[in-house]
């Protein structure tokens, strides 16, 4: 979480500063008027700013995941950038369009209008812009509205996946538009210094991504084919397991990563780690998914043997790399997932760390937890097995007193965010470095 605190600050203050090196928010003389006209630029800049590096990310860079700690740390970076995006777009529309109101109802008074220089010569381009300026506005206010929407349908939880990734696509060609607003509406005077630079070259790549998420190809070059290979229900878990063999062109992965799957087209691609080592010899992946919601509750009667998948991937910084000898993983719930991955591997290629694996769990099936006993006495990992309602729950506490020399051990989570969150606090203030707690952030939106 830290290296995304940092960008978006980094980011945040890199526009602010850029914007007040061209401009200033205290105009002289200082009305309310003449603010606005600042304030309107300046709320401009960092929507259009933020909501063009937001569209970066949609794009899922490789190359920046081990800069901010994994594509689930991007999506949260991604997220926050939108909802800050959206709040300076509110006080923009209202500034702008606030303002026009307020004179109409009666209690502002517009300051009289210069008339416009004799003789003023403008150039091709400024002249174009100027007369661009009224469809620009009227566009940029139907394409913010249509922003708002879609940003908070995205942040409404009970709003249905499926719909969320239809409706979240078309924020692209809301972007489009607002990034012809900007460009139409900046001051031409910030073109030539730093601010315009930087916002130049975000409003193209921000449009490169807008365009690539409008044709789907997003993740293209990372995508294969497959075919559903076996698939194994645990009724009492509500947990499937799925098996897909792989056509040429995957790359491999580490253990721990995950990957997109697109088994509906009309569905959309859903994330889901991957739960095996990387065999080249058998190029197959497993996924382990549970029933929590419409889409995964569906999945066992609608996959198949031999149906057609597409997997896109791998993503993800949650790795195991570190240098402690000794680690502490906690798997909760359907967050085993990826320490089964691990347990694979290092079954197959040991190392000398200690690992104790703790695994709490409100559903209890014996073969599920036969499978996972065996594959951590292959690995030689020592599991703590917590079956809520008999074992009671995992604390910090807990697992210091089980594992006495945690002060040495660095600590992997996959589960419950909230969980996550409480053992982190915990833990750091205990005395244990913040860098040495790892934990995925496995929300998408």
């Amino acid at each position: 979480m830290k290296h995304i605190k940092v960008a978006f600050l980094l980011i945040m203050l890199l526009l602010t500063a850029l914007w007040l090196a061209a401009d200033t928010l205290a105009p002289t003389p200082f009305t309310y008027f003449s603010f606005r006209s600042v304030f309107v630029q300046y709320s401009g800049v960092i929507g259009i700013g933020l909501m063009s590096v937001a569209m970066l990310l949609a794009l899922r860079p490789k190359w920046l995941e081990p800069h901010l700690d994994g594509l689930d740390k991007m999506y949260r970076l991604h997220k926050w950038l939108g909802i800050a995006a959206l709040v300076a777009s509110i006080l923009h529309w209202w500034w702008a369009k606030g303002t026009k109101w307020m004179v109409g109802w009666g209690w502002l008074e517009r300051p009289v209008r210069k008339p416009p220089a004799t003789g003023e010569v403008l150039g091709v381009v400024e002249g174009w812009l100027r007369g661009q300026r009224g469809l620009a506005e009227s566009v940029g206010e139907w394409a913010f509205y249509a922003a708002v929407l879609l940003i908070v349908l995205a942040l409404l939880k009970r709003f249905p996946y499926h719909w969320f990734v239809k409706t979240h696509k078309w924020l692209a060609a809301a972007y489009l538009v607002l990034a012809y607003h900007s460009a139409v509406l900046i001051k031409m005077g910030y073109w030539t210094q730093p601010v315009g630079w930087v916002l130049a070259a975000l409003l193209l790549g921000g449009s490169v991504a807008a365009l690539l998420t409008l044709t789907g190809r997003i993740g293209a070059s990372r995508k294969v084919q497959g075919t559903i290979a076996a698939l194994t229900e645990y009724p009492a878990l509500r947990v499937l397991e799925t098996a897909v063999a792989l056509k040429d062109g995957w790359r491999g992965h580490a253990a721990g990563q995950f990957a997109f799957i697109t088994s509906d087209k009309t569905e959309g691609a859903h994330p889901y780690t991957i739960a095996s080592a990387w065999n080249p010899a058998d190029p197959r992946l497993v996924f382990i998914t549970k029933a929590l919601g419409d889409h995964t509750g569906r999945l066992p009667e609608r996959l198949k043997i031999g149906m057609a998948v597409t997997v896109e991937g791998p993503y993800g910084c949650f790795d195991f790399r570190d240098a402690q000898p000794h680690q502490i993983w906690i798997g909760a719930g359907i967050g085993i997932t990826p320490f089964i991955a691990r347990l694979k591997h290092r079954a197959a290629t040991p190392d000398t760390k200690v690992i104790d694996l703790f695994h709490p769990t409100a559903d209890f099936e014996q073969a599920a937890i036969d499978r996972l006993t065996a594959d951590a006495e292959a690995a030689g990992v020592r599991l703590h097995l917590l079956v809520d309602g008999k074992d009671g729950r995992l604390n910090g506490e807990r697992i210091r007193a089980a594992v006495p020399a945690w002060q040495s051990a660095s600590i992997w989570f996959c589960g419950p965010t909230q969980f996550g969150q409480s053992l982190r606090d915990d833990f750091l203030a205990q005395g244990l470095p913040s860098e040495r707690f790892h934990q995925e952030l496995f929300e998408m939106r």
